[in-house]
C-alpha cells in the first residue's frame, strides 16, 4: 500500500489505527484491525492506482477503500441499504421459488439480473410470476427463518445512536422491509409489494416496480427530505441493479459483491461483515458499541 502510495506521487500524512487491541479476557472467534492511511498530494495515475488496490486485496485478503476528504467525509447523515443479499444473506423471491418448485429457475434468473445481463424489471415479472399459489402462511413462515447478514445490528444500532438516518431501498418485497424496518429501527423503507387475492399470491407485483433507476430516484427525493444533499449519502449494495444509487451517493459501497458492482464501486467490502462500512466511514472502534446488553467490548 506505501509503495503503491509513492508511486502515485502521494505522501502518507499520517495512519491511524481504527480498531482496538484484541481482548485477552475476551477473545474473538474473527478478530479484525483497520488502519486508515490519511494520505495528501494527487494521484499521478488514479485509475492505475485503484487497480492496483484491487490487485493487493485479491492477493491478500484485505479490503481496500480510496476515497477523497472533503468538506463531506464527517458530515454525512443518510445511509440507504440494498436488502436481499446485503442486509439479509438470501435473496426471498427465490426462497419463495423454492417453496413454490420453482427454485432452480429463480436462481437462473436472478443471477442473470444481478450481474447485468438481464433486465432487472423484466427478470423481476418472470421471478414473481413464479411465486402464484403461494399463501400468507408461507410469507410469514419465511420472516421466521430470515437469516440477517453478520454486523447488520451493529451497524444499524451504531448509526442510529450517531444520529444517521436509514433507509432501506429494495428490489425486493414490502413484507420483508416492513419486518426489518420495525426490527432494525429503519427510517425508511421502498421496496415491491406482492400481489394476493385472499391470501394467495397472484404471481404479480402491485404498482411500479423498484429497480435501479427508481432507487437512485428514492436516495434523491429522501435526501431532499431531510435537507441533505446527495454528496452526505451512503448507500451499500450488492447487485447491478444498485449501481445508480452508488454511483450517486457521497460514499457508495459494494457488499460482498459481484464482479461488476465490485468494478465500478468506489469503496467494496468483501472480507468482513456489514459492519465493517462503520470502519470504511472513518469510525473508531470505541465510537462502536455492541447493541446486545452484556456485551464485551471488543477493545477490552
Amino acid at each position: 500500500m506505501a509503495s503503491v502510495c509513492a508511486d502515485q506521487g502521494l505522501n502518507i500524512d499520517f495512519i491511524t489505527r481504527l480498531t482496538g487491541r484484541i481482548s485477552l479476557q475476551h477473545p474473538q472467534s474473527r478478530p479484525r484491525a483497520s488502519i486508515q492511511f490519511s494520505v495528501s498530494g494527487t494521484p499521478k495515475q488514479i485509475g492505475a492506482m485503484r487497480g492496483r488496490f484491487m490487485e493487493i486485496s485479491r492477493e491478500t485478503g484485505v479490503d481496500i477503500s480510496f476515497h477523497v476528504d472533503n468538506i463531506y467525509q464527517k458530515n454525512r447523515k443518510l445511509v440507504v441499504f440494498d436488502m436481499d443479499s446485503t442486509l439479509i444473506q438470501s435473496e426471498v423471491i427465490v426462497e419463495l421459488a423454492k417453496m413454490a418448485g420453482a427454485g432452480p429457475m429463480a436462481e437462473q434468473i436472478t443471477r442473470a439480473a444481478m450481474q447485468g445481463e438481464m433486465d432487472f424489471k423484466e427478470s423481476f415479472r418472470q421471478r414473481v410470476a413464479l411465486l402464484k399459489g403461494l399463501t400468507q402462511s408461507d410469507l410469514d413462515r419465511i420472516l421466521q427463518t430470515l437469516p440477517l447478514t453478520e454486523g447488520a445490528q451493529l451497524v444499524t444500532a451504531t448509526l442510529k445512536r450517531l444520529g444517521y438516518k436509514l433507509g432501506i431501498l429494495s428490489g425486493g418485497f414490502t413484507f420483508v422491509g416492513d419486518y426489518l424496518k420495525e426490527t432494525l429501527g429503519f427510517d425508511y423503507m421502498y421496496a415491491n409489494e406482492l400481489d394476493m387475492e385472499g391470501n394467495v399470491v397472484t404471481g404479480r407485483v402491485k404498482g411500479g416496480i423498484v429497480d435501479g433507476e427508481k432507487k437512485a430516484a428514492l436516495l434523491r427525493e429522501i435526501a431532499k427530505k431531510e435537507n441533505l444533499s446527495i454528496e452526505q449519502t451512503i448507500a451499500v449494495g450488492d447487485g447491478a441493479n444498485d449501481l445508480p444509487m452508488i454511483s450517486i451517493a457521497g460514499l457508495g459501497v459494494a457488499f460482498n459483491a459481484k464482479p461488476v458492482v465490485r468494478r465500478k464501486a468506489a469503496s467494496a467490502i468483501s472480507t468482513t461483515g456489514l459492519d465493517g462500512l462503520l470502519y470504511l466511514m472513518g469510525l473508531h472502534e470505541r465510537e462502536i458499541r455492541e447493541s446486545s446488553p452484556g456485551s464485551a467490548s471488543p477493545s477490552e
